[in-house]
This record gives C-alpha cells, structure tokens and sequence, in this order.
C-alpha cells in the first residue's frame, strides 16, 4: 500500500498542475471568492477519528492550490527568469529555489497522523500486518474524499484491491489444512522409511554375507586354478625333458644306425672290391657314389637338428587337449553353479515376502487374539483384597502396585502361604541327593547354627522360598538349591546384565544418565547381537514403561534399580525372561534335529549342535556334551542317555546360542506366543 499511494500522489500532483493554471493561476478577485473558496476547501476534508483533526489544505498566498513540488518549480523559473543568464546557470538556480521551499501543510499532516497510527499500534500481535495496512486505508480514503474528480476511478481501485485481498485470505485459510495434512503425510512416509529401511538393513547383511561366501569361493578358484596352471607347467617341463632325452636316444639310434649302416656298406665295399678284382670293377665310380651318399647324410643331420630347436619346448598333444578338458569342464561346473546361486537368491527373495505376509497375518490373528481375550475375559476386582490383606488398602495399595494381574496372583499367594507358615511348628522332612550348592547351604547352617537349629533353619528357609515366588532372589536360590537350574545360569545373567550396562555407559560419554531411542537401541545391538529385532524392540518397549509417547530420552540407569525386596525393574526382568525363552528355543530346535530318536550317544548330539549352530567351537561343544551327559570329557563316547534327560540337563545349565541362526530371518513368533 505504501507503493501504491506514492503513485497515486504522483499522479494526483501531474493532475492537478494544469487544474491550478487554469482556475487557481491568478489572484482572487475578492476577500468573498476567498472565503467562498475556502468554505468549499473545508467541506472537502475527511471525517477523522477523535483524536486527530482533520489535515486540512493550505492555499498559497497568490491564491490556488499548492502542488509541491510541481508548484515549486513552475514559480521558481517565473521569479528567478532572467533573459541574458545561460541556461546553465537557469538550471541551478532552479533547483535551489526547489530545494528551499517547504512541503504542503496538508501532506504534513497526513504523514504526521500516519506516524502517529503506527505508534498506537501493537506489531506484537499475529495479524501486526492488517493493522499496519489499517492507516493506510484511511489516508488513501481521504485522497478519495478530497477529490472528488477522481474519486470513482480511487474508488474502484480501491475496491480491487481489497476484493484482491479478501480473496488471498480465502485461498490462505483454505490451504491451512491441506498444509497440515501436508505434514502429517511427511511424517507418516518418514516413518515408513524409516520401518522399511530397518527391515532392508537385515536382508543386506544376509546379502553382504553371502557376497562374502562367494567371494570366498571365488578366491578359491583361482587358487585352484592357479594350482592347475602351475601343475600344467611343470608338467610342460617334464615332457620337454623327456621329449628332448627322447630326441637325444633317438639322434644316437639314427647314429648307431647310420655307423651299422656304414660298416655294413664297407663290408659289401670290401665284398665288391674283392668282386671288383675280381670281375675288375670301376674303383672311382664307387669313390664317388660313396661322396655324394655323405653329402646326403650331413644334409638330413642338419634338418633333423633344426627340427630338434624348434620344436623342442613343444607341448604333446593329448596332454594339452587333456588339460583343456578338465578347464573346460570346471568352467561348466562353475556356469552351474552360478546359475543355481542365482535360483536360491530368487526362491531366497520369495520365502521373505512369504515370510513377510505371513508375519503381517499372524500380528493381525494376534491382535485380534488381545481384542478377543479384552472382550470376553472378565477382569478381577482386585480391590476386594486389601479386605483380608493384613495392613488393610493402604498395605495392598503398596504390594499391587505396578504389576500385572499374573504378578498379583504371586503376590496373593505369598501373603497366604506367609500366613499359613506362621500356624507351622513342625515341618516334612527331604530326603535324597542333594546338589552341591544344598550341601553347601546345609553345612554352613550347621557351622552357624549347630546341627538342630541348622535344619530348622534350613526347612523354615526352604518353605518361605517356595511360597514367595514372585520374589527373584528367592525364586531363584530355590530353583538352583531344588536342582531345576544351575547356579552357572545366575551368573550368567548378571555377567549379560553387566555388559549392557558398559555398553550403555559408552554411547553416553557425558554421563548424563539418559540416551535418545536410536541411541539406546544401538547399544543393545551391541550387546546383544545375536538377539532378533523384535526382541530387542521388547526390550524398548520395557524401557519406556515408565515415558510417555512423546518423550525422546530414556533414563537408562532407572532401569537397573531393585526395589527394597530385591526385585528388579521390568526391563531387567524382560531380558531374563528373554534368556530362559532364547535357550529353550535352542533345545527345542536340537530336539527336531535329532528326530525320533530315543536314546542319543554324544557323536550324534555333537552332530546335531554342529548343525543347528555351525558357529560353535569345540571347547563350548565339549561342554554342552559333559552337562548332557554329566561326565568328564573322556567317559562321553562310551555313554547313551534317553533324549529327554539329555534336554533336561541342558536346560538346567547355561546353553546358549553361540552364532547366529541359519534361517533366522525366516522364524517368526508363533513360539514365543
């Protein structure tokens, strides 16, 4: 708007220059035509607010109207015109008398009442642009008012410009929804992205691996081959030296041939001089057939020796075609098996789309499952409990916080059994083998507490872990001191918690205590890297059950705190749940691969670890077999054992995956649920 009111004064001031020639140039002929003219200047002014007048026009004392600075200079040449200056000097003096005189009051005033509407306005505000613009409808309002001549042509531009206006705020307010669906569709196809490329990034390492594989075989082809052109070689040198030992046996026979022969002939020569003498034969005639058949023999002694040099490094015949059979039929072999990567590859790609679509199938049968179960399994009231729970609601509140309904019943069956514990005197005595750990345990009550109180010790211990499973340190100090595990497996677990406790203090050198998801869920590649992907989103999924949605930062160290009885957070619970789920998933694939075979010796179960883990070494062989079949290393080849206590002892210690799986990509969790 401020553009285009400084076109529209210039062209107000060209318009109104000839005006003031023709109806203003001369003085007023009276004081009446002067107050006449000046009641019709004031009756052209403006309605303005209340707080500033209205500017009014000011007349130049001669007596027209003042058109600065097109008046300016139309006076200036008539005052300083003198016909003798040049019309260089007319021209400065021009501009100086232009520059000296003063802007219209009128336009004083309307600039001054501008500055003053902008002052009072409050830019801070989101539409700070349509209030500027407001003072500046009003000026150019006025203009139209004041000239009346030109007020239908102001008025329609006016017009246009705010129809103009108005229709640039409809098309803006109608684009603001489509601008925020705009958004949302970009975050949803980022997500998208996002999910596609996690699931690629499986598919290329199994690609890169295979790359690798072939590579190799590759690498191992050329040394194959380069082992055969090194054998070829030396077998070139072999025949060249016997080809050139054949040459020289052959070069002596014709020798010795050539000496028979010639001793031969000096027999028939003596027998043919004596028949010769005899008949008196010619003796020169002979001395010649004697020189030219020398001639011949030195002539075929040179061509046999030019033969020799040339084709003495001569390969035989049926070795090259023999050596070019054998390159020919690898290079078949090779053809083959090229073309027979390239079928697995595609039937590779066809089982993960299968795959794929038959995960998408089962997450929907399982989420229809939740929705099914939510609908027709009625939820317990466990409100009801704080009335029979010693410490009354406040006490329940306390133990039914947090957990789940499966946790709860533990609970409950804890503050039962406590209850019954407390009426026993007298408990049942066990018998029978006992492990070490027991042994142990029973010793030092006895060391402690004497040999009476040590097996009251021990009973009253023994029945306050079996009635409070839901407690960890319990439940599993009763299940290694019952034999159902190991004590190894206790470890085990910690050493797990432990390291992902390091790498999860090396993605955060500041040590701030929190880590953003793609951060957190890097360190527990880390740590974990023969876990799937969706047990690791398990385990992020554990660790934001205290976030909401939209928090980004995961305190990571929360995550490790035990509560007063010992109990761990819900992640750390997740992974030893995830633990005891990865090693029966293990033992359950050993026991497909080992059939229907009842009785098992340890070759076979060797056998049947190599081919579920190819990864696995000796040593952890070695000792997955002594656990299976509970003796030293030397015993295991004369022992047989059934299936089933073989599992169960595995199951017992600290089995675990040792590489990744073969068809990996290809399980789903149809197990696992």
């Amino acid at each position: 708007m401020p553009c285009q009111f400084d076109w529209l004064q210039g062209h107000l001031r060209l318009a109104l220059l000839p005006a003031q020639r023709t109806s203003f140039a001369g003085p007023l002929e009276s004081s009446c035509e002067i107050a006449n003219c000046q009641m019709h200047m004031n009756s052209l002014k403006p309605i303005l607010p209340k707080k500033q007048k209205t500017p009014s026009f000011q007349l130049s004392a001669r007596g027209h109207w003042s058109t600065w600075p097109a008046f300016a200079s139309g006076q200036t040449v008539l005052k300083s015109h003198k016909p003798c200056c040049a019309p260089g000097e007319r021209m400065s003096s021009n501009k100086q008398a232009l520059l000296t005189i003063p802007k219209p009051r009128y336009l004083e005033q309307l600039e001054s009442y501008l500055r003053k509407e902008l002052q009072y306005l409050d830019l801070t505000k989101r539409n700070s642009q349509e209030l500027r613009l407001q003072p500046y409808r009003e000026i150019f309002e006025f203009f139209i008012d004041n000239f009346k001549t030109y007020k239908p042509l102001l008025s329609a531009i006016k017009n246009e410009y705010e129809a103009t206006l108005a229709h640039q705020k409809e098309t803006i307010h109608a684009l603001e929804p489509l601008k925020a669906m705009v958004a949302t569709v970009s975050e949803e196809c980022s997500q998208q992205i996002l999910a596609l490329q996690e699931k690629e990034k499986v598919e290329i390492n199994m690609l890169k691996q295979e790359k690798q594989h072939l590579l190799k075989f590759i690498d191992n082809m050329k040394e194959e081959k380069s082992s055969l052109q090194t054998q070829v070689e030396h077998l070139q040198t072999s025949v060249a030296e016997e080809y050139a030992r054949y040459l020289n046996e052959y070069g002596a026979r014709k020798l010795l041939l050539a000496k028979l022969n010639d001793m031969h002939n000096e027999q028939l020569n003596m027998k043919r001089h004596q028949v010769q003498d005899v008949k008196g034969e010619d003796v020169v005639k002979l001395t010649l057939a004697l020189k030219i058949a020398r001639q011949d023999l030195t002539k075929a002694q040179l061509k046999l020796n030019a033969m020799i040099a040339d084709y003495g490094d001569v390969v035989p015949r049926r070795d090259f075609e023999s050596l070019e059979k054998k390159y020919s039929d690898l290079q078949q072999e090779m053809e083959t098996l090229r073309k027979d990567f390239d079928q697995l590859r595609k039937e590779y790609q066809t089982l993960l789309e299968i795959q794929r679509e038959t995960a998408e199938e089962r997450d929907n049968f399982f989420t229809e499952l939740q929705q099914a179960q939510r609908s027709c399994t009625p939820r317990p009231n466990w409100a009801k409990c704080s009335e029979v729970i010693p410490g009354g609601a406040d006490r329940w509140g306390c133990l039914a916080e947090g957990k789940t309904s499966d946790q709860l019943v533990d609970v409950l069956l804890e503050e039962i059994g406590t209850g019954l514990l407390q009426e026993m005197n007298v408990f049942p005595g066990w018998t029978g083998k006992r492990p070490v750990l027991p042994e142990f345990f029973l010793s030092y009550l006895q060391r402690k507490y004497g040999d009476t109180s040590a097996m009251e010790w021990s009973y009253t211990l023994y029945e306050n872990m079996r009635l409070c499973p839901s407690n960890h340190v319990m439940s599993s100090f009763y299940d290694i001191l019952t034999g159902k595990v190991g004590e190894e497996q206790y470890h085990i677990q910690n050493q797990l918690i432990s390291n992902l406790q390091k790498e999860l203090a090396a993605c955060d050198p500041s040590n701030s205590g929190s880590l953003t998801s793609e951060q957190f869920r890097m360190a527990m590649r880390e740590a974990f890297p023969l876990k799937r992907q969706d047990s690791i989103q398990e385990l992020i999924d554990a660790s934001r059950y205290k976030l909401d949605c939209t928090e980004e930062l995961i305190d990571y160290k929360s995550l490790f705190k035990e509560d007063e009885e010992g109990n761990p957070e819900p992640f750390v619970a997740k992974i030893r749940s995830q633990y005891i789920r990865e090693k029966q998933e293990y033992l359950r694939e050993l026991r497909n691969n080992l059939g229907d075979l009842m009785q098992v010796n340890a070759e076979d179960l060797k056998a049947a670890f190599c081919t579920i883990d190819p990864d696995i070494d000796d040593q952890t062989l070695d000792t997955y077999v002594g656990l299976a079949y509970q003796v030293g290393r030397e015993q295991t080849d004369q022992e047989v054992v059934p299936v089933d206590t073989a599992l169960e002892r595995l199951l017992a210690g600290d089995v675990r995956r040792v590489g990744p799986a073969a068809r990996e990509e290809s399980k789903t969790d149809c197990v696992e649920e």
